[in-house]
C-alpha cells in the first residue's frame, strides 16, 4: 500500500458537498460536537416547513410487544425523506408535564431467574408519542420520552415586512457549498432579482454561530432574524401542551439577550449584529441594515449568557478555519486516488464526509443521539450501545481526544449504573441502553434487556490506551473498567465450569424480543464478554494490580457459540436459533471483536456466506455493512470487505451531504453508519498495510490508522 505524503487539503476539498437544488434532505450542518445548526439551501434556516418530517404513509403504528414489525420490500426513494432544520446542543433538554404524576416503578416488571426475581423497566413498546398508547403503558412511555432534547432557535431570512419566504424555489441559481477545510457554509443565489451571499460558521470552542449576509436586498429592508420555534417533538395524550416563554433585554445598542424558558428549562441567547436590532414576531429579534452587508453572531448558554460582547464574525471564521485545518491535518487520512474501480470515488466521498459529520455531531461532552445534534429521534436521547459506532473511529483515526470529551459523563453516570445493578441483585455497574444526561434508564420492552452496551466502556478506553495514553489515564478511568467488569462477571451463570449469558436477554439482533424470557448465549455477546474481561485484567496488570481470578475464570471459560447444522453460527443458543432479519450480529464475534480463540474462522466464513446470500437487507441498518466488512477483513478477504461497504441496499445509500437515511418519517439520517464506515476502513487499510492483498482496481494510500490487536491467547499477565 503506497505511503506517499497525502495532499490532505486537496483530498478533503474535492468532496465538499454542494447543493444546487432545494430538496427536503438538502441540508448542511455546522457545529463543534456540543452545539450544531443545520441550514437549508439559503445558508440559513429559512424554510423549516419544507424540511419538516412528514409521516410515512406506509407505516402502521406497531407496539412491538410481540416482535419487531416486518419491513416490506421498498426501493430507495429520496423523496421519502426529509431532514429538519434544528439548532441543538448536548446541554439543552426539557421535560413535559404529565396529566398525572408517574412513578418509575409503574414501568417495572419482575422476571424470574435462578437468583430470584429481577426487576426490568419493560412496560413500554415501540410506540411513538403520537401513536395510540394504552393507559397501562403511559408511565413507562412518559419516562421513555422524557427528557427531550431542545430545539434552541433558528436563523432565518426575513422580508421587509417581517414575513419569511415560504418556498425555497424562490431562490434562483442556488449554489450552497460546505467548505470542509474551514467548516464554513457559503450560499449564493438570486432572490427578488438581486444577488445574495450568505456565509455561516460555528465557533469550534463555544456555543456560538456567526453569519454574514451580503446583498442589495439589505438596503431595501431585508434582514436576518433569530426566532424561537415551538418545540417540534410530538406530545403523547398524557402530556400537557408546553409552556414556552421569552424575555428579551437590550443590553447594548447592537446586542440583545433573551431568557428562554421551555417548561422548567431556562437558557440564554445573545444576538449581536453590525446592524440594528428590532423585535420580530412574538418571540424573535431581527437584525437589519441599510449597508450592503450585515453580520450576526448568536451565542447560547445553559445559564445566563456572558455580559461581554461576543467575538466578531471574522474572529469566529478564523477560529473555525484554524480548528478544521488542524482536524484534517492531524490524525489519519485515506485516499483512494489511483483506483480504477468505478466505486472508489464514492467510497472516498463517504469516508471524507463521515469524518466531518461525526466531528460536528458526535464529539461532545456526552454520548450522542443516533441523529446527533441534527434533530431528534427517540427524544434526542443517546443509546449507549451505539456509542462505539459514534466514537470508536476517533482513536482508530488518531483523534481520540474527541472521544475523551464524553468520558466524564460515564464517571458522573457511574452511581446510577451501580444503582441499577444493585437493584437487580448484581455487583458492579449496569449501563443503560437509552438514557440522557441524568443516566436514568428509559423504559423499553427491548432496551432494558440488551447487554452489548455493557463492555463498551472497556472497549472505548482500550482503544484510547492503544492510541497512546500513560498510566495516569489508566488510573483515572480504571473505576469504569472495574465496575463494568464486576457486573459482567456476576451477570453470567456457571454451568459446570462453563459460563453462559442467561435470560432474560435480547441480543444486538433485536429480532428475538418476543423470546427474551428464554434467549441465552448470543454468539456475538459471548465473544465480546470474553474479550472485554480479558482486557479488564490487562488493565489491572498494567497498573501493577493482581489479576482478578473471578474475571479470568469467566473470560477464559465462556460457552462456545452454537453452530447450525448447515455449518454457520446461530445468532443465539436457544430456539429459534437464527432469524435472518435485523442485524446479522453473530458476524461481530470475529472482526468487530478482535480474535479471542472462541470463534472458528471457518465456521465464521460459512456464516458470512449465509448472510451475504440469504439475509433480508430491507430489515438491516446502516452499520451492518461495516460489520460485513470487518468480518471479511478478519477472514483475509479485502475484496469482500470493500464489497460489503458498498453493497447495494436501501439501507446503504449515502446522500450528497454524507447522511445515510434509514426510515422515512423518522430516522432520515443515521450517524452510527458513518462511524462504522470509518472503523471498517481502518480495518481494511491496516490489513492492506500488513500485507493482505487488495482486489484489482483498488489503491489505498493511508496515514495514521490503527486497529486493536487480538488479546493474548493465554492466561498470562501483560507486562
Amino acid at each position: 500500500m503506497p505511503q506517499a505524503k497525502l495532499d490532505r487539503r486537496e483530498l478533503v476539498r474535492r468532496h465538499n458537498p454542494v447543493l444546487t437544488a432545494a430538496h427536503p434532505t438538502a441540508v448542511l450542518t455546522v457545529g463543534n460536537g456540543n452545539v450544531a445548526l443545520t441550514v437549508d439551501i439559503s445558508g440559513l434556516q429559512t424554510f423549516p416547513e419544507f424540511h419538516e418530517l412528514r409521516p410515512d404513509p406506509s407505516r402502521t403504528a406497531h407496539d412491538g410487544l410481540d416482535g419487531l414489525p416486518d419491513h416490506a420490500p421498498r426501493p430507495f426513494d429520496l423523496d421519502d425523506y426529509q431532514i429538519p432544520l434544528r439548532t441543538q446542543s448536548t446541554w439543552g433538554w426539557y421535560e413535559t408535564r404529565p396529566t398525572r404524576s408517574f412513578r418509575f416503578d409503574e414501568a417495572v416488571t419482575d422476571y424470574p431467574t435462578p437468583r430470584g426475581p429481577v426487576p426490568y423497566a419493560d412496560r413500554m413498546g415501540l410506540q411513538r408519542a403520537a401513536d395510540p398508547i394504552p393507559e397501562e403503558l403511559a408511565p413507562g412511555a412518559w419516562f421513555h420520552y422524557n427528557p427531550r432534547r431542545a430545539h434552541l432557535g433558528r436563523l432565518t431570512l426575513v422580508r421587509t415586512d417581517g414575513t419569511v419566504p415560504e418556498d425555497p424555489h424562490v431562490l434562483g441559481d442556488p449554489r450552497t457549498e460546505l467548505d470542509l477545510w474551514s467548516g464554513r457554509v457559503e450560499a449564493r443565489y438570486v432572490l427578488a432579482g438581486e444577488p445574495v451571499t450568505v456565509t455561516t460558521v460555528a465557533d469550534p470552542g463555544a456555543n456560538r454561530f456567526a453569519v454574514r449576509v451580503e446583498s442589495p436586498l439589505l438596503s431595501a429592508g431585508w434582514g436576518v432574524a433569530w426566532v424561537f420555534d415551538p418545540q417540534q417533538d410530538d406530545l403523547a395524550w398524557f402530556e400537557h401542551l408546553l409552556d414556552e416563554e421569552t424575555v428579551w433585554t437590550a443590553t447594548a445598542p447592537r446586542r440583545w439577550t433573551a431568557r428562554r424558558s421551555v417548561e422548567t428549562t431556562t437558557y440564554g441567547v445573545q444576538v449581536a449584529t453590525t446592524g440594528v436590532l428590532s423585535p420580530h414576531g412574538r418571540d424573535g429579534v431581527r437584525a437589519g441594515t441599510r449597508q450592503p452587508s450585515i453580520e450576526v453572531v448568536v451565542e447560547m448558554s445553559p445559564g445566563p449568557v456572558p455580559e461581554d460582547a461576543p467575538p466578531s464574525f471574522a474572529e469566529v471564521c478564523a477560529a473555525s478555519a484554524c480548528w478544521w485545518q488542524e482536524y484534517w491535518e492531524s490524525g489519519a487520512a485515506v485516499s483512494l486516488e489511483g483506483s480504477t474501480d468505478e466505486r472508489a470515488h464514492e467510497l472516498e466521498r463517504r469516508i471524507v464526509l463521515s469524518q466531518h459529520l461525526l466531528a460536528v455531531n458526535c464529539a461532545g461532552s456526552a454520548p450522542p443521539a443516533e441523529t446527533g445534534l441534527t434533530y431528534n429521534t427517540w427524544s434526542g436521547k443517546f443509546h449507549l450501545e451505539m456509542h462505539w459506532w459514534h466514537g470508536a473511529h476517533f482513536p482508530l483515526w488518531g483523534r481520540g481526544h474527541l472521544l475523551e470529551r464524553s468520558l466524564a459523563w460515564y464517571h458522573r453516570a457511574l452511581a446510577s449504573a451501580r444503582t441499577t445493578a444493585r437493584r437487580q441483585g448484581y455487583r458492579g455497574a449496569r449501563w443503560p441502553k437509552q438514557t440522557d444526561l441524568s443516566a436514568r434508564e428509559s423504559p423499553s420492552n427491548i432496551g432494558v434487556f440488551l447487554v452489548w452496551q455493557q463492555p463498551h466502556p472497556i472497549h472505548l478506553l482500550e482503544l484510547l490506551r492503544q492510541e497512546g495514553r500513560d498510566d495516569s489515564f489508566l488510573r483515572a478511568h480504571y473505576p469504569l473498567v472495574e465496575a463494568t467488569a464486576d457486573f459482567m462477571a456476576d451477570f453470567v451463570e456457571d454451568r459446570d465450569g462453563t459460563y453462559t449469558l442467561p435470560p432474560p436477554l435480547i441480543p444486538a439482533q433485536e429480532s428475538y424480543l418476543a423470546d427474551r424470557r428464554t434467549v441465552s448465549d448470543p454468539t456475538f455477546e459471548l465473544a465480546y464478554w470474553a474479550w472485554a474481561l480479558r482486557v479488564a485484567n490487562q488493565w489491572r496488570s498494567r497498573l501493577g494490580l493482581p489479576r482478578r481470578v473471578d474475571w479470568d475464570r469467566v473470560a477464559w471459560n465462556m460457552r462456545p457459540p452454537t453452530r447450525l447444522p448447515g455449518g454457520g453460527y446461530a445468532a443465539i443458543a436457544t430456539p429459534p436459533f437464527l432469524v435472518r432479519k435485523d442485524h446479522p450480529s453473530m458476524l461481530m464475534a470475529l472482526g468487530w471483536v478482535p480474535a479471542t480463540g472462541l470463534v472458528d474462522p471457518d465456521v465464521m466464513a460459512a456464516t458470512l456466506d449465509d448472510v451475504w446470500e440469504q439475509w433480508d437487507l430491507q430489515s438491516t441498518w446502516g452499520w451492518d455493512y461495516p460489520v460485513l466488512a470487518m468480518t471479511a477483513v478478519a477472514l483475509g478477504d479485502l475484496g469482500r470487505a470493500i464489497d460489503g461497504l458498498l453493497l447495494p441496499s436501501p439501507k446503504n445509500t449515502y446522500l450528497a451531504n454524507g447522511h445515510n437515511p434509514q426510515m422515512p418519517g423518522f430516522l432520515t439520517l443515521y450517524l452510527p453508519a458513518n462511524g462504522g464506515l470509518l472503523a471498517a476502513v481502518a480495518h481494511i487499510a491496516t490489513a492492506a498495510e500488513a500485507g493482505a492483498p487488495l482486489p484489482d482496481g483498488w489503491n489505498i494510500t493511508a496515514e495514521g490508522l490503527r486497529t486493536l490487536p487480538p488479546v493474548p491467547q493465554g492466561n498470562a499477565a501483560v507486562p
